[in-house]
Protein backbone atom coordinates (compact mmCIF):
# COMPACT_ATOMS: atom_id res chain seq x y z
CA UNK A 1 0.00 0.00 0.00
CA UNK A 2 2.75 2.56 0.63
CA UNK A 3 4.79 1.89 -2.66
CA UNK A 4 1.70 2.36 -4.41
CA UNK A 5 0.47 5.45 -2.63
CA UNK A 6 4.12 6.48 -3.29
CA UNK A 7 3.65 6.37 -7.26
CA UNK A 8 0.10 7.85 -7.07
CA UNK A 9 1.31 10.77 -5.28
CA UNK A 10 4.44 12.89 -5.53
CA UNK A 11 6.67 10.42 -3.30
CA UNK A 12 5.71 13.04 -0.03
CA UNK A 13 2.55 11.50 0.32
CA UNK A 14 0.74 14.82 -0.85
CA UNK A 15 0.47 17.24 -3.65
CA UNK A 16 -0.22 16.20 -7.00
CA UNK A 17 0.49 12.66 -9.02
CA UNK A 18 3.82 12.67 -11.31
CA UNK A 19 2.92 9.99 -12.98
CA UNK A 20 0.46 11.54 -15.58
CA UNK A 21 -0.02 8.06 -17.40
CA UNK A 22 -2.24 7.25 -14.08
CA UNK A 23 -5.84 7.38 -14.34
CA UNK A 24 -7.52 10.45 -13.07
CA UNK A 25 -9.95 7.76 -10.39
CA UNK A 26 -6.44 6.18 -9.09
CA UNK A 27 -4.38 9.76 -8.84
CA UNK A 28 -7.86 11.10 -6.63
CA UNK A 29 -8.09 7.87 -4.97
CA UNK A 30 -4.55 8.30 -3.80
CA UNK A 31 -4.75 11.94 -2.30
CA UNK A 32 -8.07 11.11 -0.73
CA UNK A 33 -6.14 8.14 1.52
CA UNK A 34 -3.86 10.62 2.18
CA UNK A 35 -6.23 12.93 3.60
CA UNK A 36 -8.31 10.71 5.37
CA UNK A 37 -4.81 9.26 6.79
CA UNK A 38 -3.92 13.43 7.89
CA UNK A 39 -7.37 14.26 8.73
CA UNK A 40 -7.16 11.31 11.78
CA UNK A 41 -3.71 12.70 12.24
CA UNK A 42 -5.56 15.91 12.96
CA UNK A 43 -8.06 14.59 14.84
CA UNK A 44 -5.77 13.15 17.36
CA UNK A 45 -3.10 15.84 17.57
CA UNK A 46 -5.81 18.70 17.68
CA UNK A 47 -3.80 20.13 14.61
CA UNK A 48 -5.17 20.95 11.56
CA UNK A 49 -4.06 21.70 8.33
CA UNK A 50 -7.09 23.98 7.34
CA UNK A 51 -10.03 25.14 9.53
CA UNK A 52 -12.82 27.10 7.44
CA UNK A 53 -14.81 29.11 9.44
CA UNK A 54 -18.74 29.22 7.86
CA UNK A 55 -20.69 27.29 6.64
CA UNK A 56 -22.37 28.95 3.37
CA UNK A 57 -21.32 28.86 -0.49
CA UNK A 58 -17.85 30.37 0.14
CA UNK A 59 -16.93 27.64 2.51
CA UNK A 60 -18.23 25.02 0.56
CA UNK A 61 -16.36 26.07 -2.74
CA UNK A 62 -13.21 26.53 -1.24
CA UNK A 63 -13.69 23.07 1.06
CA UNK A 64 -14.32 21.54 -2.48
CA UNK A 65 -11.01 22.39 -4.07
CA UNK A 66 -9.50 21.70 -0.75
CA UNK A 67 -10.98 18.36 -1.15
CA UNK A 68 -8.82 17.58 -4.30
CA UNK A 69 -5.47 18.22 -2.06
CA UNK A 70 -4.12 15.68 1.13
CA UNK A 71 -4.72 18.61 3.46
CA UNK A 72 -6.35 17.51 6.23
CA UNK A 73 -9.80 20.40 7.12
CA UNK A 74 -12.81 20.46 8.98
CA UNK A 75 -15.71 23.26 8.45
CA UNK A 76 -17.22 25.34 11.87
CA UNK A 77 -20.37 26.52 10.76
CA UNK A 78 -22.52 28.75 13.14
CA UNK A 79 -26.24 27.38 11.72
CA UNK A 80 -28.23 24.43 12.21
CA UNK A 81 -27.83 22.92 9.00
CA UNK A 82 -27.28 23.64 5.39
CA UNK A 83 -27.55 26.82 3.44
CA UNK A 84 -25.52 29.39 4.85
CA UNK A 85 -27.74 32.88 4.51
CA UNK A 86 -29.85 31.85 2.46
CA UNK A 87 -31.59 30.02 5.62
CA UNK A 88 -32.40 33.31 6.70
CA UNK A 89 -33.73 34.99 3.37
CA UNK A 90 -37.43 36.08 3.21
CA UNK A 91 -39.86 33.51 2.07
CA UNK A 92 -40.36 34.74 -1.54
CA UNK A 93 -36.67 35.02 -2.15
CA UNK A 94 -35.52 34.24 -5.17
CA UNK A 95 -32.34 34.45 -7.37
CA UNK A 96 -32.06 36.75 -10.46
CA UNK A 97 -30.10 34.13 -12.32
CA UNK A 98 -30.78 30.62 -13.83
CA UNK A 99 -29.72 27.81 -11.84
CA UNK A 100 -26.73 26.83 -14.40
CA UNK A 101 -25.94 30.48 -13.40
CA UNK A 102 -25.67 29.78 -10.30
CA UNK A 103 -24.08 26.88 -8.74
CA UNK A 104 -20.14 26.79 -6.97
CA UNK A 105 -17.79 24.21 -8.03
CA UNK A 106 -18.14 20.42 -8.73
CA UNK A 107 -21.70 19.83 -9.23
CA UNK A 108 -24.47 22.14 -11.05
CA UNK A 109 -27.42 23.50 -9.48
CA UNK A 110 -30.14 21.28 -10.40
CA UNK A 111 -32.66 23.52 -12.84
CA UNK A 112 -35.28 25.42 -10.69
CA UNK A 113 -39.19 24.05 -11.85
CA UNK A 114 -40.97 27.51 -12.39
CA UNK A 115 -37.95 29.89 -13.47
CA UNK A 116 -35.47 31.35 -11.32
CA UNK A 117 -34.07 29.39 -8.25
CA UNK A 118 -36.51 29.81 -4.89
CA UNK A 119 -34.90 30.22 -1.79
CA UNK A 120 -35.64 26.78 -0.42
CA UNK A 121 -34.07 25.46 -4.13
CA UNK A 122 -31.18 26.90 -3.28
CA UNK A 123 -30.88 25.31 0.50
CA UNK A 124 -31.52 22.21 -0.58
CA UNK A 125 -28.77 22.24 -3.76
CA UNK A 126 -26.26 23.41 -0.81
CA UNK A 127 -27.84 20.38 1.26
CA UNK A 128 -26.79 18.07 -1.56
CA UNK A 129 -23.47 19.36 -2.49
CA UNK A 130 -22.21 18.87 1.25
CA UNK A 131 -24.08 14.97 1.30
CA UNK A 132 -22.23 14.95 -2.56
CA UNK A 133 -18.70 15.62 -1.25
CA UNK A 134 -18.88 14.66 2.00
CA UNK A 135 -17.63 17.57 3.74
CA UNK A 136 -16.09 17.38 7.45
CA UNK A 137 -18.75 19.65 8.98
CA UNK A 138 -19.11 20.63 12.55
CA UNK A 139 -22.33 22.41 13.58
CA UNK A 140 -24.31 24.68 15.17
CA UNK A 141 -20.60 25.80 16.01
CA UNK A 142 -20.30 29.48 16.77
CA UNK A 143 -16.54 31.02 16.34
CA UNK A 144 -16.10 33.50 18.58
CA UNK A 145 -11.90 34.56 18.46
CA UNK A 146 -8.60 33.41 16.67
CA UNK A 147 -5.26 34.28 18.44
CA UNK A 148 -1.68 32.67 17.31
CA UNK A 149 -0.37 30.40 19.26
CA UNK A 150 3.30 28.49 18.61
CA UNK A 151 3.31 27.52 14.71
CA UNK A 152 -0.24 27.94 14.43
CA UNK A 153 -3.82 29.76 15.08
CA UNK A 154 -6.09 28.70 17.45
CA UNK A 155 -9.66 28.77 16.47
CA UNK A 156 -11.82 29.45 19.42
CA UNK A 157 -15.78 29.18 20.06
CA UNK A 158 -18.12 28.52 22.85
CA UNK A 159 -17.45 24.72 22.92
CA UNK A 160 -13.51 24.39 22.25
CA UNK A 161 -11.13 25.42 19.99
CA UNK A 162 -9.69 23.53 16.90
CA UNK A 163 -5.70 24.30 15.93
CA UNK A 164 -4.85 25.06 12.25
CA UNK A 165 -1.69 25.72 9.98
CA UNK A 166 -4.22 27.92 7.92
CA UNK A 167 -7.76 29.29 8.44
CA UNK A 168 -10.17 30.53 5.89
CA UNK A 169 -12.88 32.95 7.02
CA UNK A 170 -16.30 32.55 4.97
CA UNK A 171 -18.46 34.19 7.36
CA UNK A 172 -20.03 36.44 4.72
CA UNK A 173 -22.15 39.56 6.12
CA UNK A 174 -25.58 38.60 7.03
CA UNK A 175 -24.87 38.27 10.46
CA UNK A 176 -23.93 41.93 10.62
CA UNK A 177 -26.54 44.08 8.61
CA UNK A 178 -25.94 47.67 8.12
CA UNK A 179 -28.63 50.10 9.26
CA UNK A 180 -27.72 53.84 9.18
CA UNK A 181 -27.14 56.18 11.99
CA UNK A 182 -30.67 58.61 11.74
CA UNK A 183 -31.19 61.23 14.74
CA UNK A 184 -33.44 60.28 17.37
CA UNK A 185 -34.27 56.44 15.98
CA UNK A 186 -34.77 55.55 19.92
CA UNK A 187 -37.68 58.02 19.95
CA UNK A 188 -39.45 55.89 17.34
CA UNK A 189 -41.80 54.15 18.85
CA UNK A 190 -42.63 51.48 15.38
CA UNK A 191 -41.16 48.72 14.28
CA UNK A 192 -37.29 48.41 13.01
CA UNK A 193 -36.18 46.03 10.96
CA UNK A 194 -33.64 45.27 8.70
CA UNK A 195 -34.17 43.11 5.34
CA UNK A 196 -31.79 40.23 7.41
CA UNK A 197 -35.00 39.61 9.38
CA UNK A 198 -37.91 39.93 6.76
CA UNK A 199 -40.10 36.98 6.55
CA UNK A 200 -43.11 38.11 4.98
CA UNK A 201 -45.52 40.90 3.97
CA UNK A 202 -48.72 40.16 5.87
CA UNK A 203 -47.08 41.38 8.94
CA UNK A 204 -47.25 44.52 7.62
CA UNK A 205 -50.78 44.60 6.57
CA UNK A 206 -52.68 47.50 6.50
CA UNK A 207 -49.61 49.37 8.06
CA UNK A 208 -47.83 52.76 7.16
CA UNK A 209 -44.38 51.04 5.77
CA UNK A 210 -40.75 52.92 5.06
CA UNK A 211 -39.06 50.63 2.46
CA UNK A 212 -35.44 52.34 3.04
CA UNK A 213 -32.67 51.22 0.27
CA UNK A 214 -32.23 51.10 -3.28
CA UNK A 215 -30.85 48.21 -4.14
CA UNK A 216 -32.58 44.28 -5.16
CA UNK A 217 -33.88 43.18 -1.78
CA UNK A 218 -35.44 46.98 -1.14
CA UNK A 219 -37.35 46.92 -4.80
CA UNK A 220 -38.25 43.07 -4.25
CA UNK A 221 -39.69 43.95 -0.70
CA UNK A 222 -41.31 47.20 -2.01
CA UNK A 223 -43.07 44.84 -4.51
CA UNK A 224 -44.87 42.08 -2.43
CA UNK A 225 -45.02 45.03 0.63
CA UNK A 226 -46.84 47.47 -1.50
CA UNK A 227 -49.36 44.91 -2.02
CA UNK A 228 -50.47 45.03 1.48
CA UNK A 229 -49.40 47.96 3.00
CA UNK A 230 -49.47 52.04 2.11
CA UNK A 231 -45.53 51.72 1.17
CA UNK A 232 -43.19 54.35 0.30
CA UNK A 233 -39.87 53.75 -1.40
CA UNK A 234 -36.56 55.81 0.18
CA UNK A 235 -33.46 55.97 -1.85
CA UNK A 236 -30.39 57.89 -1.31
CA UNK A 237 -30.72 58.48 -5.17
CA UNK A 238 -32.97 57.31 -8.01
CA UNK A 239 -33.04 53.61 -8.10
CA UNK A 240 -31.10 52.31 -11.82
CA UNK A 241 -33.41 49.39 -13.40
CA UNK A 242 -31.60 47.27 -15.95
CA UNK A 243 -33.19 46.20 -18.88
CA UNK A 244 -36.03 43.58 -18.55
CA UNK A 245 -33.51 40.95 -20.55
CA UNK A 246 -30.77 41.39 -18.36
CA UNK A 247 -30.30 39.28 -15.22
CA UNK A 248 -27.89 37.79 -13.29
CA UNK A 249 -25.92 35.87 -15.59
CA UNK A 250 -25.27 38.96 -17.49
CA UNK A 251 -24.11 40.51 -14.95
CA UNK A 252 -21.80 37.93 -14.30
CA UNK A 253 -20.42 38.03 -17.47
CA UNK A 254 -19.49 41.90 -17.21
CA UNK A 255 -18.18 41.20 -14.20
CA UNK A 256 -15.99 38.53 -15.41
CA UNK A 257 -14.62 40.83 -18.54
CA UNK A 258 -14.40 43.73 -16.15
CA UNK A 259 -11.61 41.10 -13.53
CA UNK A 260 -9.93 40.18 -16.78
CA UNK A 261 -9.21 43.28 -18.41
CA UNK A 262 -8.17 44.25 -14.77
CA UNK A 263 -5.48 41.59 -14.62
CA UNK A 264 -4.54 42.55 -18.31
CA UNK A 265 -4.29 46.00 -17.57
CA UNK A 266 -6.78 47.09 -20.09
CA UNK A 267 -9.29 49.64 -20.12
CA UNK A 268 -13.12 47.96 -21.17
CA UNK A 269 -16.25 49.64 -22.22
CA UNK A 270 -19.47 48.03 -20.75
CA UNK A 271 -23.22 48.96 -20.70
CA UNK A 272 -24.13 50.84 -17.62
CA UNK A 273 -25.56 48.03 -15.15
CA UNK A 274 -23.98 46.68 -12.07
CA UNK A 275 -24.62 43.95 -9.60
CA UNK A 276 -25.74 46.85 -7.25
CA UNK A 277 -28.53 47.66 -9.73
CA UNK A 278 -32.10 46.24 -9.99
CA UNK A 279 -32.63 43.57 -12.15
CA UNK A 280 -36.39 43.05 -13.62
CA UNK A 281 -37.56 40.09 -11.64
CA UNK A 282 -41.40 39.30 -12.09
CA UNK A 283 -42.15 40.49 -9.03
CA UNK A 284 -40.53 43.99 -9.32
CA UNK A 285 -41.70 44.06 -13.18
CA UNK A 286 -45.18 43.47 -11.96
CA UNK A 287 -44.69 46.02 -9.23
CA UNK A 288 -43.88 48.33 -12.07
CA UNK A 289 -47.39 47.66 -13.89
CA UNK A 290 -48.87 48.70 -10.66
CA UNK A 291 -47.05 52.01 -10.64
CA UNK A 292 -45.10 51.77 -7.41
CA UNK A 293 -41.85 51.66 -8.17
CA UNK A 294 -41.51 55.07 -7.10
CA UNK A 295 -38.92 56.63 -4.71
CA UNK A 296 -38.21 59.45 -2.37
CA UNK A 297 -35.17 61.16 -0.79
CA UNK A 298 -34.13 60.43 2.48
CA UNK A 299 -35.81 61.66 5.56
CA UNK A 300 -33.98 63.63 7.94
CA UNK A 301 -35.00 62.35 11.54
CA UNK A 302 -37.18 60.74 13.42
CA UNK A 303 -40.03 60.98 15.77
CA UNK A 304 -41.68 59.20 18.46
CA UNK A 305 -44.68 59.01 15.30
CA UNK A 306 -42.94 58.89 12.19
CA UNK A 307 -40.40 60.90 10.12
CA UNK A 308 -39.40 64.49 9.47
CA UNK A 309 -37.95 65.09 5.59
CA UNK A 310 -35.52 67.60 4.63
CA UNK A 311 -38.69 70.25 3.92
CA UNK A 312 -39.50 70.09 7.31
CA UNK A 313 -42.91 67.67 6.73
CA UNK A 314 -43.88 65.03 9.01
CA UNK A 315 -45.29 61.19 8.19
CA UNK A 316 -46.82 58.97 10.21
CA UNK A 317 -44.96 55.76 10.14
CA UNK A 318 -45.64 52.44 11.69
CA UNK A 319 -43.25 50.63 10.45
CA UNK A 320 -39.17 50.81 8.64
CA UNK A 321 -37.72 48.07 6.62
CA UNK A 322 -34.33 48.55 6.16
CA UNK A 323 -32.72 47.10 3.24
CA UNK A 324 -29.61 48.94 3.72
CA UNK A 325 -26.54 46.14 3.40
CA UNK A 326 -24.87 44.69 5.48
CA UNK A 327 -20.99 44.52 6.32
CA UNK A 328 -18.64 42.06 6.46
CA UNK A 329 -19.06 39.71 9.78
CA UNK A 330 -15.03 39.82 10.77
CA UNK A 331 -15.96 40.08 14.84
CA UNK A 332 -13.95 36.78 15.26
CA UNK A 333 -11.17 37.94 13.46
CA UNK A 334 -10.92 41.51 15.88
CA UNK A 335 -8.56 39.21 18.68
CA UNK A 336 -5.74 39.37 15.93
CA UNK A 337 -5.38 42.87 15.09
CA UNK A 338 -5.96 42.43 11.35
CA UNK A 339 -9.41 43.94 11.10
CA UNK A 340 -9.24 47.70 9.98
CA UNK A 341 -11.23 51.02 10.84
CA UNK A 342 -13.21 50.21 7.65
CA UNK A 343 -14.58 46.80 8.79
CA UNK A 344 -12.32 44.98 6.25
CA UNK A 345 -9.42 43.29 6.55
CA UNK A 346 -6.47 43.93 3.99
CA UNK A 347 -5.75 41.11 1.25
CA UNK A 348 -3.98 40.27 -1.36
CA UNK A 349 -5.89 38.34 -3.78
CA UNK A 350 -7.82 36.65 -0.61
CA UNK A 351 -4.62 36.59 2.10
CA UNK A 352 -4.24 38.37 4.55
CA UNK A 353 -0.98 41.16 4.61
CA UNK A 354 -0.91 40.68 8.34
CA UNK A 355 -1.58 37.56 8.74
CA UNK A 356 0.39 35.08 6.96
CA UNK A 357 -1.96 31.90 7.94
CA UNK A 358 -5.30 33.71 7.13
CA UNK A 359 -7.16 33.60 4.24
CA UNK A 360 -10.75 35.84 3.39
CA UNK A 361 -13.15 34.24 0.78
CA UNK A 362 -16.82 35.26 -0.24
CA UNK A 363 -17.14 39.07 1.18
CA UNK A 364 -17.37 40.90 -1.90
CA UNK A 365 -15.35 42.72 -4.46
CA UNK A 366 -12.34 43.38 -1.75
CA UNK A 367 -12.09 39.61 -1.56
CA UNK A 368 -12.19 39.12 -5.37
CA UNK A 369 -14.39 39.92 -8.36
CA UNK A 370 -18.51 38.95 -7.69
CA UNK A 371 -16.72 36.60 -5.03
CA UNK A 372 -19.89 36.90 -2.56
CA UNK A 373 -22.27 35.41 -5.33
CA UNK A 374 -22.65 31.88 -5.71
CA UNK A 375 -20.82 31.20 -9.39
CA UNK A 376 -18.48 33.92 -8.56
CA UNK A 377 -17.46 32.88 -5.70
CA UNK A 378 -15.58 29.56 -7.66
CA UNK A 379 -12.40 31.68 -9.39
CA UNK A 380 -11.05 33.17 -5.78
CA UNK A 381 -11.76 29.61 -3.75
CA UNK A 382 -10.07 27.85 -6.19
CA UNK A 383 -7.26 30.05 -5.85
CA UNK A 384 -7.12 30.44 -2.11
CA UNK A 385 -7.06 26.39 -1.62
CA UNK A 386 -3.90 26.57 -4.07
CA UNK A 387 -2.29 29.06 -1.81
CA UNK A 388 -2.88 27.49 1.01
CA UNK A 389 -1.04 24.16 -0.14
CA UNK A 390 1.43 25.57 -1.29
CA UNK A 391 1.85 27.62 2.18
CA UNK A 392 1.46 24.35 3.98
CA UNK A 393 3.99 22.17 1.56
CA UNK A 394 6.41 25.05 2.29
CA UNK A 395 6.07 25.10 6.13
CA UNK A 396 6.35 21.34 6.31
CA UNK A 397 9.69 21.46 3.90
Amino acid sequence: MARLLHLLTDGRCSRGPTSSHLPQHLRRWGLTIVRREREMKAYAERLWDVVIIGGGQAALATAYFLRRTDLSFIILDAEQGAGGAWRHGWDSLRLFSPATWSSIPGWMMPPAQDGYPSREHVIDYLTQYEARYQFPIKRPVRVTSVERVAGALRVHSESGHWDAKAVVSATGTWSNPNIPAYPDAELFRGQQLHSAHYVEPQAFSGKRVLVVGGGNSGAQILAEVSKVAAATWVTPTDPVFLPDDVDGRVLFERATERWKAQVEGRVIEQPVGGLGDVVMVPPVVEARERDVLHAVRPFVRFTPNGVVWADGSETAVDAVIWCTGFKPALGHLTSLGVVTEQGRVEVEGTRSVSEPRLWLVGYGEWTGSASATLIGVTRTARSTATEIEQFVVKAEA
